[in-house]
Protein backbone atom coordinates (compact mmCIF):
# COMPACT_ATOMS: atom_id res chain seq x y z
CA UNK A 1 0.00 0.00 0.00
CA UNK A 2 2.80 2.99 0.81
CA UNK A 3 4.31 2.46 -2.54
CA UNK A 4 1.09 2.52 -4.10
CA UNK A 5 0.31 5.89 -2.22
CA UNK A 6 3.99 6.73 -3.65
CA UNK A 7 2.92 6.28 -6.87
CA UNK A 8 -0.20 8.12 -6.77
CA UNK A 9 2.19 11.24 -5.39
CA UNK A 10 4.30 11.51 -7.75
CA UNK A 11 1.83 11.55 -10.45
CA UNK A 12 0.29 14.28 -9.35
CA UNK A 13 3.90 16.40 -8.67
CA UNK A 14 4.55 15.31 -12.22
CA UNK A 15 1.16 16.38 -13.31
CA UNK A 16 0.85 19.92 -11.64
CA UNK A 17 4.94 20.17 -12.69
CA UNK A 18 3.97 19.65 -16.48
CA UNK A 19 1.28 22.38 -15.98
CA UNK A 20 3.74 24.81 -14.77
CA UNK A 21 5.67 24.37 -17.48
CA UNK A 22 3.06 24.51 -20.20
CA UNK A 23 2.09 27.97 -18.42
CA UNK A 24 5.78 29.10 -18.62
CA UNK A 25 6.18 27.85 -22.74
CA UNK A 26 2.47 28.78 -23.83
CA UNK A 27 1.98 32.44 -22.67
CA UNK A 28 -1.20 33.58 -23.42
CA UNK A 29 -3.14 30.51 -24.63
CA UNK A 30 -5.01 28.45 -22.18
CA UNK A 31 -4.15 25.33 -20.90
CA UNK A 32 -6.31 22.32 -21.68
CA UNK A 33 -6.76 18.91 -19.93
CA UNK A 34 -6.01 17.18 -23.61
CA UNK A 35 -2.94 19.05 -23.83
CA UNK A 36 -2.07 18.43 -20.48
CA UNK A 37 -2.32 14.95 -20.54
CA UNK A 38 -0.33 14.67 -23.68
CA UNK A 39 2.63 16.45 -22.07
CA UNK A 40 2.23 14.31 -18.83
CA UNK A 41 1.68 11.03 -21.21
CA UNK A 42 -1.15 9.96 -20.17
CA UNK A 43 -5.04 10.08 -20.53
CA UNK A 44 -7.40 12.47 -19.76
CA UNK A 45 -9.22 10.10 -17.66
CA UNK A 46 -5.77 9.09 -15.70
CA UNK A 47 -6.06 12.82 -14.80
CA UNK A 48 -8.95 13.07 -13.35
CA UNK A 49 -8.24 9.87 -11.23
CA UNK A 50 -5.89 12.30 -9.27
CA UNK A 51 -7.35 15.68 -9.78
CA UNK A 52 -11.14 15.96 -9.91
CA UNK A 53 -11.11 18.88 -12.16
CA UNK A 54 -9.00 21.75 -13.73
CA UNK A 55 -9.69 23.90 -11.36
CA UNK A 56 -7.59 21.29 -8.57
CA UNK A 57 -4.97 21.18 -10.53
CA UNK A 58 -4.59 24.98 -10.13
CA UNK A 59 -5.37 25.07 -6.85
CA UNK A 60 -2.39 22.52 -6.13
CA UNK A 61 -0.08 24.79 -7.48
CA UNK A 62 -1.41 27.77 -5.79
CA UNK A 63 -0.93 25.42 -2.51
CA UNK A 64 2.65 24.95 -3.62
CA UNK A 65 2.98 28.70 -4.36
CA UNK A 66 1.52 29.87 -0.58
CA UNK A 67 3.96 26.65 0.91
CA UNK A 68 7.01 27.50 -0.64
CA UNK A 69 7.26 31.20 -0.24
CA UNK A 70 5.61 30.97 3.43
CA UNK A 71 7.77 28.88 4.78
CA UNK A 72 11.03 30.55 3.21
CA UNK A 73 9.54 34.08 5.14
CA UNK A 74 9.13 32.05 8.73
CA UNK A 75 12.75 30.99 8.09
CA UNK A 76 13.62 34.62 7.22
CA UNK A 77 11.87 36.43 10.60
CA UNK A 78 13.43 33.82 12.67
CA UNK A 79 17.10 35.00 11.39
CA UNK A 80 15.92 38.87 10.44
CA UNK A 81 14.99 40.77 13.69
CA UNK A 82 15.63 44.43 11.56
CA UNK A 83 12.29 45.46 9.83
CA UNK A 84 13.76 47.11 6.85
CA UNK A 85 15.83 43.59 6.62
CA UNK A 86 13.07 41.30 7.19
CA UNK A 87 10.85 43.57 4.88
CA UNK A 88 13.48 43.65 1.85
CA UNK A 89 14.00 39.44 1.82
CA UNK A 90 10.48 39.02 2.15
CA UNK A 91 10.41 41.32 -0.89
CA UNK A 92 13.04 39.73 -2.83
CA UNK A 93 12.48 35.92 -1.51
CA UNK A 94 8.64 36.89 -3.67
CA UNK A 95 10.00 38.50 -6.90
CA UNK A 96 13.14 35.92 -7.16
CA UNK A 97 10.30 32.67 -6.90
CA UNK A 98 8.39 34.31 -9.34
CA UNK A 99 11.06 35.10 -11.80
CA UNK A 100 12.42 31.92 -11.63
CA UNK A 101 9.26 30.00 -12.01
CA UNK A 102 7.33 32.14 -15.19
CA UNK A 103 4.68 29.45 -14.94
CA UNK A 104 3.33 29.99 -11.84
CA UNK A 105 4.31 33.86 -12.04
CA UNK A 106 1.63 33.90 -14.41
CA UNK A 107 -0.64 32.42 -12.08
CA UNK A 108 0.22 35.20 -9.25
CA UNK A 109 -0.27 38.03 -11.93
CA UNK A 110 -3.53 36.11 -13.14
CA UNK A 111 -3.05 36.30 -16.56
CA UNK A 112 -3.55 32.42 -16.39
CA UNK A 113 -6.44 32.57 -14.75
CA UNK A 114 -8.71 34.31 -17.54
CA UNK A 115 -11.95 32.61 -18.45
CA UNK A 116 -11.04 29.89 -14.89
CA UNK A 117 -13.24 29.55 -11.62
CA UNK A 118 -13.55 32.65 -9.68
CA UNK A 119 -12.21 30.60 -6.63
CA UNK A 120 -9.15 30.53 -8.03
CA UNK A 121 -8.63 34.48 -8.18
CA UNK A 122 -9.95 34.77 -5.12
CA UNK A 123 -7.15 32.22 -3.93
CA UNK A 124 -4.65 34.07 -5.40
CA UNK A 125 -5.84 37.57 -3.43
CA UNK A 126 -5.39 35.22 -0.37
CA UNK A 127 -2.07 34.96 -1.22
CA UNK A 128 -0.87 38.45 -1.70
CA UNK A 129 -3.14 39.72 1.01
CA UNK A 130 -1.27 37.12 3.65
CA UNK A 131 2.09 38.61 2.06
CA UNK A 132 0.47 42.60 2.90
CA UNK A 133 -0.58 40.90 6.33
CA UNK A 134 3.06 39.56 7.25
CA UNK A 135 4.45 42.61 5.91
CA UNK A 136 2.35 44.49 8.08
CA UNK A 137 2.93 42.85 11.05
CA UNK A 138 6.89 43.19 10.24
CA UNK A 139 6.33 47.03 10.42
CA UNK A 140 4.46 47.06 13.56
CA UNK A 141 7.02 45.63 15.37
CA UNK A 142 9.50 48.05 14.35
CA UNK A 143 8.46 49.99 17.22
CA UNK A 144 8.84 47.32 19.91
CA UNK A 145 12.13 45.73 18.16
CA UNK A 146 14.23 48.54 17.19
CA UNK A 147 12.49 51.81 19.08
CA UNK A 148 11.86 53.44 15.69
CA UNK A 149 8.04 54.42 14.71
CA UNK A 150 7.26 55.07 11.51
CA UNK A 151 6.35 58.34 9.84
CA UNK A 152 3.48 56.85 8.04
CA UNK A 153 0.82 53.91 8.46
CA UNK A 154 2.22 50.47 8.40
CA UNK A 155 -0.95 49.55 6.70
CA UNK A 156 -0.83 52.04 3.74
CA UNK A 157 3.72 50.90 3.63
CA UNK A 158 2.56 47.29 3.57
CA UNK A 159 0.33 47.83 0.87
CA UNK A 160 2.50 50.15 -1.08
CA UNK A 161 5.03 47.40 -0.71
CA UNK A 162 3.06 44.77 -2.05
CA UNK A 163 1.21 46.63 -4.78
CA UNK A 164 5.84 47.13 -5.76
CA UNK A 165 5.90 43.25 -5.69
CA UNK A 166 2.71 42.66 -7.71
CA UNK A 167 4.06 45.53 -10.61
CA UNK A 168 7.01 44.03 -11.31
CA UNK A 169 5.35 40.32 -11.53
CA UNK A 170 2.76 41.45 -14.07
CA UNK A 171 5.87 43.70 -15.85
CA UNK A 172 7.32 40.19 -16.25
CA UNK A 173 4.67 38.26 -17.38
CA UNK A 174 3.76 40.62 -20.08
CA UNK A 175 7.35 41.81 -21.30
CA UNK A 176 7.34 37.30 -22.08
CA UNK A 177 9.83 37.14 -19.04
CA UNK A 178 12.05 39.78 -20.47
CA UNK A 179 11.89 42.33 -18.23
CA UNK A 180 12.97 40.41 -15.20
CA UNK A 181 11.74 40.76 -11.42
CA UNK A 182 15.28 40.81 -10.05
CA UNK A 183 16.15 43.68 -12.32
CA UNK A 184 16.51 47.06 -10.73
CA UNK A 185 15.83 45.30 -7.21
CA UNK A 186 18.30 46.16 -5.46
CA UNK A 187 18.63 49.79 -6.37
CA UNK A 188 14.38 50.24 -6.29
CA UNK A 189 15.00 49.16 -2.95
CA UNK A 190 17.23 51.37 -1.48
CA UNK A 191 14.94 54.44 -2.81
CA UNK A 192 11.76 52.26 -0.43
CA UNK A 193 14.65 52.98 2.33
CA UNK A 194 15.89 55.72 2.76
CA UNK A 195 12.42 56.53 2.21
CA UNK A 196 10.27 54.27 4.70
CA UNK A 197 13.40 53.31 7.04
CA UNK A 198 15.06 56.62 7.71
CA UNK A 199 17.90 56.56 10.63
CA UNK A 200 17.00 57.90 14.14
Amino acid sequence: MPAVTKKKGERKHQILQSLAQMLESNPGQRITTAKLAEAVGVTEAALYRHFPSKARMFEGLLDFIDESLFTHINTILEKEKQASVRSFQISQLVLIFAERNPGISRLLSGDALMGEQARLRDRVNQIFDKLELQLKQVLRERKLREGKAFDYNEAMVANQLVCWIEGKIGQFVRSDYQRKPSENLTAQWSVFEKTLFPQQ
